[in-house]
């Protein structure tokens, strides 16, 4: 047992230690004669000195002043019970639900039962507002914000993941426990130091879809805890929890002009990428095309090449004579359009006379456009990725995916949007238009791979 007594601080972000020389999980500063660790480490070096009988000054928390929260009245479905108990074994860790099926609820009871100053991170301002409403309306006190030129900290505040990156050296103390909406968001680069920075020891993530496409989700033990439960639209169809769905993919086919110009980008391409030794099928390949383009001619060659035959593929004639089919055999079901590009959008919502939504589309242009699909003033509208997450879509039966990424998540993010359940039971369907004979079609598969909808 030691004698000396050790004290812990918080400076901006990181833990610093006197009285010892050596310590897990910290790292030696020979100049102050200092450890120190980052945020994240505060429960594991409590921890570790109270098992060796260290004695110690804690002065790192200076936690937010919270009254005893209000139990929240609504009865949870069993596969949200399920899920709340899964997460409050360890009290760390994601919860993964499709679209619709009440992630927001679970995170609300998880935080009555909690009872602590609470940071929940979303990645936009509009998620901003439906949390506030939603917390203010259930636990009855002032709900802090900060992002959108507001920072207004209370003992619950809601943050956007950039607003808490900046913030996160000054108040990472201030707060016990941690929620991370859309919590794929969380490893990138900069995000994760929230959570490195921050004291908070219990720590939840949301989501519907954990994987990233940079295997950064394997990170997610480090910076928040493990996945707790998780449960598929498919099962969650089967109890009418959700609407069911079908998929189908529609097979277009490029013009004349179009594939003679495809072909040749896609020759252009490959020789390229020969030129460099660059295989295109090994992890990072593409990350990495990009990075020696700016310095190698035949990388930038391939680059712009490649660039301009997606272009073609996305943006074939033939997919929008497709999309005048589907409306016309579809008239007056509520239809979402999802496309990769503004471009497309534009396109779409001239030819078809829809109404758009893309991010340089204006708040109360949004909110119109959604008000008046919700009401049906509007069938159809048509969008790139601004509606993948953090807005709150009015229900939907019919989804054309006319372009997209190979992206899992944000497939069955688009998909998501179709499956609340429909007051007539209906089917709930997703339509896939893909160019035939390009690359379009591997990446439509890619889409599904390892994903159990």
């Amino acid at each position: 047992m030691s004698s000396q007594l050790v004290t812990l601080e918080y400076r901006k972000g990181v833990i610093t230690l006197t009285g010892l020389d050596t310590l897990p999980y910290c790292t030696a500063d020979p100049i102050t004669n200092t450890l120190y660790s980052y945020g994240l480490n505060y429960k594991k070096i409590i921890e570790y000195l109270d098992d060796k009988n260290i004695r110690y000054d804690d002065r790192v928390l200076d936690l937010l002043p919270l009254k005893d929260l209000s139990r929240i009245n609504v009865k949870l479905r069993d596969y949200q019970q399920e899920a709340v108990e899964s997460w409050c074994k360890v009290k760390t860790g994601s919860i993964v639900l499709p679209t619709g099926a009440g992630k927001t609820m679970v995170a609300l009871k998880i935080m009555e039962i909690v009872n602590s100053p609470t940071l929940i991170v979303v990645p936009t301002l509009d998620l901003i507002k439906q949390w506030t409403k939603i917390l203010s309306r259930n636990f009855d006190i002032e709900i802090g914000q900060i992002g959108g030129g507001i920072e207004n900290i209370q003992p619950i505040t809601v943050s956007t993941y950039d607003s808490a990156y900046i913030k996160a050296p000054s108040i990472g103390n201030k707060f016990w426990f941690l929620i991370f909406d859309e919590v794929h968001h969380l490893p990138a680069p900069s995000y994760r130091l929230i959570a490195e920075m921050m004291v908070a020891p219990i720590r939840l993530g949301l989501t519907a879809t954990i994987q990233r496409e940079d295997r950064l989700d394997e990170d997610f033990p480090y910076l928040i805890g493990k996945s707790r439960f998780q449960i598929t639209a498919k099962e969650l169809a089967k109890h009418n929890y959700l609407a069911n769905y079908t998929i189908e993919r529609k097979q277009t086919f490029l013009s004349k002009e179009e594939n003679l110009e495809y072909k040749e980008n896609m020759i252009i391409y490959h020789t390229c990428l020969k030129k460099i030794g660059l295989r295109m099928n090994s992890h990072g390949a593409f990350k990495r095309l990009i990075m020696i383009s700016s310095k190698n001619n035949f990388a930038r060659r391939a680059l712009v090449a490649r660039n301009k035959a997606m272009d073609i593929a996305l943006n074939s004639r033939s997919k929008l004579t497709e999309i005048g089919k589907i409306l016309s055999e579809n008239k007056n079901i509520k239809t979402i359009i999802f496309t990769q590009h503004n471009k497309l959008v534009y396109e779409i919502s001239n030819n078809f006379l829809i109404p758009f939504i893309t991010y340089k589309s204006s708040k109360e242009e949004r909110e119109d456009v959604i008000t008046g699909f919700k009401n049906g003033r509007y069938k159809a509208i048509v969008t790139s990725k601004v509606l993948d997450e953090g807005i709150d879509v009015p229900d939907a039966q019919l989804g054309i995916l006319v372009s997209g990424s190979g992206s899992s998540r944000e497939f069955i993010q688009r998909l998501g949007r179709l499956l609340r359940p429909k007051n007539d039971n209906k089917q709930a369907r997703l339509i896939e238009i893909v160019s035939s004979g390009t690359s379009e079609i591997q990446t439509s598969e890619r889409r599904h791979r390892k994903i159990e909808i």
